[in-house]
């Protein structure tokens, strides 16, 4: 018997990172700490905390970084950013063979950050804006997932 069929990912006819990642992730100061990380956490769509300087990209904080650490600690602290960026440029599907967790911080050179890459649970898209932005009013709505939470008074999600 052999291997079952993979099926091929909808990418809907986009070839590099910077044609599907999301353009307004949101963003932690860099004042955050490790505790207003954990209240982002609350929240059991959120899978990385993407702490700024500006434009610049400081960390990008998961939910394992933060055992063991003290909610004062500050948050750029806690995450990393190595393996967990991405070029605009990549390869689409370069880039989703090699995942090796759903969120890719989307940096230039210089490490302005750009946008977040966000694997879909399915692992077979992307997520875009727009369904973010539908998920969000559904959660204000009380539709589903809950009452929505109030974020840490540093969260933002405007332009970058």
């Amino acid at each position: 018997m052999g291997q079952p069929a993979v099926t091929a990912p909808d990418f809907r006819g986009a070839s590099t990172v910077g044609e599907v990642m999301l353009r307004v992730p949101k963003v932690l100061d860099a004042s955050a700490t490790a505790g207003e990380v954990r209240a982002l956490f609350e929240d059991d769509h959120v899978h990385a905390a993407l702490v700024v300087s500006g434009e610049t990209l400081l960390s990008v904080v998961e939910r394992p970084d933060l055992d063991g650490l003290p909610d004062a600690l500050p948050a750029c602290r806690a995450g990393r950013v190595t393996g967990r960026v991405v070029g605009p440029e990549a390869d689409l599907y370069a880039t989703w063979l090699s995942m090796s967790r759903r969120r890719l911080a989307v940096v230039d050179a210089s490490g302005r950050l750009l946008g977040l890459l966000c694997l879909k649970r399915s692992g077979r898209g992307f997520c875009s804006d727009a369904d973010v932005a539908a998920r969000a009013q559904d959660r204000e709505s009380g539709c589903r997932g809950g009452p929505s939470r109030t974020a840490p008074a540093c969260f933002s999600a405007s332009p970058l």
